[in-house]
């Protein structure tokens, strides 16, 4: 029979590999609950469009870098009195302010769409109300109105963005729509594209700087009114009152009895 002297050497060895092996359990344990309770964890979905049957629906621009087209499209809304959403990246704010203040006087939603254009989701929660917060301002500052319509950069979002913009009195507004124009289709192309899509309470998105958008905005228009729908800013598409978002984003109003629309979650 052998018999196993423990050295100080080998004392050292066997403690050092049942201290691994206890920080071993301990992080799987650790990692096996994150995930459990990530997996538990109910998704926030943004607004993507609105449960409706009335034939109504949203325009809405997306405005981060130039501004050559923005008189071109607000002169064509004017002519065909048609009211959108312009969703505004601080950055371009301060750089077009005339532009800012222009937009909010020919009666548009003037919205939030972050700071410096980040990727939302890669954001730590402070980091997310410091690039809501100071686009809020900035407009505020400009046309006397605070943002409660916010779209985040590239579409990105997670759980706490959408926690965050209903903490600050916000929606979180997506689209259903993705007119595709920044990849400079034909006007016709981009029209066509829309028209298959829409539906009752869709939102359009649309880009002030794409190539050509203002060529297809006024038959656009004509597309929608002449499948019998109406135009509105996402302001006056959004229903008041508690509301619910499904797998798809469609916005659910739980209070059946709320019929006016509002700007206020």
């Amino acid at each position: 029979m052998k018999i196993l002297i423990l050295t100080r050497k080998r004392l050292l060895i066997l403690l050092s590999c049942v201290l691994i092996a206890v920080i071993c359990v301990g992080v799987a344990s650790y990692s096996a609950n994150k995930v459990v309770a990530t997996m538990s964890e109910p998704r926030e979905i943004p607004i993507y469009y609105v449960d409706t049957t009335e034939k109504v629906c949203a325009i809405s621009f997306d405005a981060a870098w130039g501004n050559e087209q923005t008189e071109d499209l607000l002169n064509t809304l004017d002519e065909y009195n048609v009211k959108t959403t312009f969703f505004l990246v601080k950055q371009w704010v301060d750089k077009y302010p005339d532009s800012v203040k222009e937009i909010a006087e020919r009666g548009h939603d003037v919205g939030n769409h972050s700071a410096t254009h980040p990727h939302m989701a890669q954001l730590s929660e402070e980091e997310q109300l410091t690039e809501i917060s100071d686009c809020n301002q900035a407009v505020e500052a400009l046309t006397g109105n605070r943002p409660t319509l916010f779209r985040a950069p590239y579409g990105e979002y997670d759980n706490k963005l959408v926690r965050n913009l209903r903490g600050q009195g916000m929606y979180c507004v997506q689209w259903n729509i993705d007119s595709l124009d920044w990849k400079d289709p034909s006007a016709q192309e981009i029209v066509s594209r829309i028209r298959e899509k829409l539906c009752p309470g869709s939102i359009i998105l649309l880009h002030n700087g794409a190539k050509n958008t203002p060529e297809a905005l006024p038959e656009l228009i004509n597309a929608i009114r002449g499948e019998g729908y109406r135009i509105v800013p996402i302001s006056q598409l959004i229903p008041a009152g508690d509301y619910t978002t499904d797998h798809e984003g469609k916005m659910i109003l739980t209070d059946q009895n709320s019929t006016e629309k509002s700007s206020e979650p």
